[in-house]
């Protein structure tokens, strides 16, 4: 099984990027959804994060208002450390098992959306690793518009994560978005088709398929073993 590490920056077109690939029926298993999971009401992450930031980031509902402990960690770097300590367990756990349900549904590739993919060091579990990236004056552009938020606000969401020059560097793959979804689009495909080739005999051997035929194997290598005798 090949696992793929995509990560980005806000407001680089990671999101866009994500959607191609379930377009082309390559399952995604998106941390970004997880992460809600662990914040759910009564759980242990969201008892972590309001014994954390108070009940004042609580809806009526006793959910967790979400943009609430966003706009303290956008400003924060300490209690950004917080929420991801807090949180990365049962981030960590959700997606396991979600990359374990692709793979007993037998898919041979499969995509991991992180946005911290190199920050919490999940990058050691996939190969290749896909950085979207665009230059900081698109990036701090494209944040704007889309959430229509002021430029200071973009800024600080921006300056909260790893810069993308540094993911860039780390990257086995760049993809540069700064140009238009034509050139996306096209750059894409490459990707695709480097990323779905065969996979390497170790790839599959950890595949759902591989395994079967590995225990098959050593079940026909008993049985014989057991006739000889």
């Amino acid at each position: 099984m090949r696992i793929i590490g995509l990560t980005g920056g806000i407001g680089s077109g990671k999101i866009t990027l994500s959607n191609l690939f379930k377009s082309h029926t390559i399952p995604v298993a998106d941390a970004d959804l997880v992460a809600r999971n662990p914040v759910q009401t009564g759980t242990g992450g969201w008892k972590k994060v309001v014994e954390a930031f108070g009940e004042d980031i609580l809806q009526a509902n006793g959910e967790v208002d979400r943009s609430k402990p966003g706009q303290i960690v956008f400003s924060d770097h300490e209690k950004r450390q917080v929420l991801n300590r807090l949180l990365a367990p049962y981030i960590s756990q959700v997606i396991f098992q979600g990359v374990l349900k692709l793979w007993l549904k037998g898919y041979k590739v499969i995509i991991l959306d992180i946005p911290l993919l190199f920050e919490v060091k999940m990058d050691k579990w996939t190969s290749p690793t896909i950085v979207v990236w665009v230059d900081p004056e698109t990036q701090l552009t494209q944040l704007m518009e889309r959430d229509g938020t002021s430029m200071e606000d973009a800024k600080n969401r921006i300056d909260a994560q790893m810069p993308l020059d540094l993911k860039k560097a780390k990257a086995d793959i760049v993809i540069d978005n700064t140009g238009s979804f034509e050139e996306l689009d096209e750059k894409f495909l490459k990707v695709l088709k480097q990323v779905t080739k065969p996979l390497t005999w170790t790839e599959f051997w950890l595949s759902r398929q591989g395994a079967f035929l590995s225990f098959g194997l050593i079940f026909l290598g008993v049985v014989v073993s057991r006739k000889a005798l």
